[in-house]
């Protein structure tokens, strides 16, 4: 008997904890893609990108010429994603990243960041 109440409680407990926390899976499913546009040493960078489960991924061209891949961690908050990543960019080597989303209400979001081979850059994307 002391068992079906034990079995019971915390089946509705973790029925409460899950209506606390609701997150589309819709949301989750469909990838939030940007461009990405800055400068450093005086020369034009850009890139594109792509995120999906608070993990992305950026291709873009740095000064020079060089391109490269980038692999992004994002951490999630309300109205705003701060993200770390490293990449690889051909004759310059190992490269980081840094910055962060912002998610007004909408279809839209922006950013800013610095990348070590792409310098300071803007960020605009769209939500599905």
């Amino acid at each position: 008997m002391q068992f079906k109440s034990i079995y019971g409680s915390t089946f509705a407990m973790l029925i409460a904890i899950g209506s606390i926390h609701v997150t589309p899976a819709s949301a989750q499913l469909v990838p939030e893609p940007w461009v990405t546009v800055g400068s450093k040493d005086s020369t034009l960078t850009y890139g594109v990108g792509v995120k999906i489960f608070d993990l992305g991924a950026e291709i873009g061209t740095g000064s020079g010429g060089s391109t490269g891949v980038d692999l992004l961690k994002f951490f999630s908050l309300p109205f705003v994603s701060p993200y770390a990543g490293l990449g690889i960019y051909g004759d310059k080597g190992i490269a980081y990243s840094g910055g962060v989303h912002f998610t007004p209400p909408g279809n839209t979001f922006f950013g800013i960041g610095y990348h070590s081979v792409r310098g300071i850059n803007g960020q605009i994307g769209i939500k599905f």
